[in-house]
């Protein structure tokens, strides 16, 4: 159970690699980066870590399917009565931060693909702001798919549609995990002065990988998440069929600067 919980569990926590995505917008990604990263892991720990450990302190751990949501159980016990308005608020609100970074870090990713040449070019324009327009109005549509289908699909749909982006999600984990390992062989005399090392390093990359496996092998024996495993691997040999079959990883970066220039020449 807990094995194939995990593939579940672990959904909650991708995304927080959008960090490094921010790093080209920061003023000082070396101070702002760090105490992002930071601030992170402490919101993981207190709202994540912490608030199971209030709950199985207060709720036997084999009774809490019985007693509907925990974290409104644990509330109304201490006298809360309020407990499931303040929770739907806190759910909702979570979800309006979790969309937007979504909508930020997929529209800036289409934006990237679309200046290499790896998208469609329309996705490389950007709006008076600097807000990739196309990007972002992609993301849009998707998501009104998605509230589309949660009106008209069978039950189950979360869990596949959810599970389903386990796999796809792993995969920038994957990348970071295995290039900041070569990056430190290849930099190792840098690393020394590094200002923000990772603790244990390259042992808790290892460790992570392994992780990462498990949680795979949790999702193919647990017939619920087996399909969405089996979608993410079509998802992904799609992906990397159509990079070498349309030629995209030959493409060459646009100069995005030299054709808006000559535009406003034009007019």
């Amino acid at each position: 159970g807990f094995l194939f919980a995990l593939s579940l569990v672990v959904g909650a926590y991708q995304g927080v690699e959008l960090i490094g995505i921010t790093a080209g917008e920061a003023k000082d990604p070396q101070k702002t980066i760090r105490n992002a990263i930071q601030s992170t892991i402490w919101r993981i720990l207190v709202f994540y870590i912490g608030a199971i450990f209030v709950i199985v302190t207060v709720y036997p751990w084999d009774q809490l399917h019985a007693i509907g949501s925990p974290f409104v159980a644990t509330f109304a016990k201490i006298g809360i009565t309020a407990a499931a308005g303040i929770i739907n608020f806190v759910v909702i609100t979570a979800a309006l931060s979790g969309c937007n970074s979504g909508i930020y870090s997929a529209g800036r990713m289409l934006y990237t693909l679309g200046v290499n040449g790896q998208a469609p070019k329309a996705f490389a324009k950007v709006s008076s702001n600097g807000v990739p327009l196309f990007g972002t109005i992609g993301v849009l549509i998707g998501l009104g798919v998605g509230v589309i289908l949660s009106y008209i699909a069978p039950e189950k749909l979360f869990v596949y549609v959810y599970a389903s982006s386990v796999l796809p999600g792993m995969v920038p984990w994957f990348v970071i995990l295995i290039s900041q390992t070569k990056f430190r062989k290849v930099h190792a005399a840098k690393m020394a002065d590094h200002p923000f090392k990772m603790p244990f390093a390259p042992v808790t990359n290892y460790v992570t990988i392994a992780y990462l496996v498990a949680v795979l092998v949790g999702m193919w024996f647990n017939e619920d998440t087996r399909v969405s495993l089996i979608a993410g691997i079509v998802f992904l040999a799609l992906v990397t069929i159509s990079f070498y079959a349309f030629g995209i990883n030959k493409r060459v970066p646009v100069n995005l600067q030299a054709e808006d220039m000559t535009d406003k020449k034009a007019v």
